[in-house]
């Protein structure tokens, strides 16, 4: 394997140990073997052996225009599942590239993308000066625990009904919120629990609660309008024409992705 001969291998692990002043090896019947003190130098050669292969990788990609660090903004409704498969795959492609991801709720993505947080984002809102490509259509129903008031009224509702109730919503991690006593402001861990303990009405991606429907935890209400509503979610990069190409073949596979899942997604 080392295209050496045998004599050339026994003065190699003589001049290691002679170097290092420890008994790397033993010999065992007609075999040398790592002592204790070798199969631990023997780890730490491996380690920092993969730290060297790492810097040379790290080098290729910064010298090819690869960026070493990415922050990527997601709006929390976006498919988690879809999410996480186009991170493993960039991941794969790109081992050493390091992703920040943040989620945000409302404002929360074009907020980052003009205070230069963001690199790629992915939100229902284009801000203002930037462009954005149609990336997912969304359903978004309107829901609520099925002993909710508003079930036992027992007919088709209005948002003169809805009026009366509290709505739960995600709360908002831009700077601009409004206040309201009729809102009810989580965050997204806590808001489909909120719905389901009764605490009021929410309008969900139906991706995202797909279990509380088909259990009856949660219940469509009957609205005779705006019941449900597709939502676009776009793609933005924070600035296109000098993007690195590590943003843009991650916008690619988000790209990819998202097609396959909608092709793939029940009507």
């Amino acid at each position: 394997m080392l295209h050496k001969s045998q004599s050339a291998v026994t003065y190699a692990v003589q001049k290691i140990e002679s170097g290092l002043a420890v008994k790397v090896f033993e010999i065992q019947g007609r075999k040398a073997v790592l002592t204790p003190s070798g199969q631990m130098l023997y780890r730490r050669a491996l380690a920092l052996v993969s730290e060297a292969n790492a810097l040379e990788w790290s080098i290729r990609t910064m010298s090819s225009g690869w960026e070493l660090e990415i922050h990527l903004a997601v709006e929390v409704l976006f498919p988690v599942p879809l999410l996480l498969g186009c991170l493993e795959r960039f991941g794969q492609e790109s081992p050493f590239t390091r992703i920040e991801l943040t989620e945000t709720v409302l404002d929360g993505s074009s907020e980052m993308l003009t205070r230069g947080q963001a690199d790629l984002a992915i939100s229902p809102h284009i801000p203002a000066g930037y462009l954005g490509d149609p990336l997912i259509n969304l359903r978004l129903i309107a829901v609520a625990s099925p002993n909710h008031p508003l079930h036992r009224l027992g007919r088709e509702l209005t948002y003169r009904d809805l009026r009366s109730h509290r709505q739960v919503v995600m709360r908002d991690n831009g700077t601009r919120r409004e206040k309201d006593s009729l809102f009810f402001e989580v965050n997204n861990r806590s808001s489909i629990k909120a719905v389901r303990m009764g605490h009021g009405f929410a309008w969900f991606p139906d991706e995202i609660i797909r279990h509380e429907l088909d259990s009856g935890a949660l219940k469509p209400l009957p609205l005779r309008e705006g019941g449900e509503f597709p939502t676009d979610f776009y793609l933005i990069l924070a600035d296109p024409d000098f993007a690195g190409s590590g943003v843009k073949r991650l916008a690619e596979i988000l790209r990819e992705a998202a097609k396959s899942y909608e092709q793939a997604a029940p009507a």
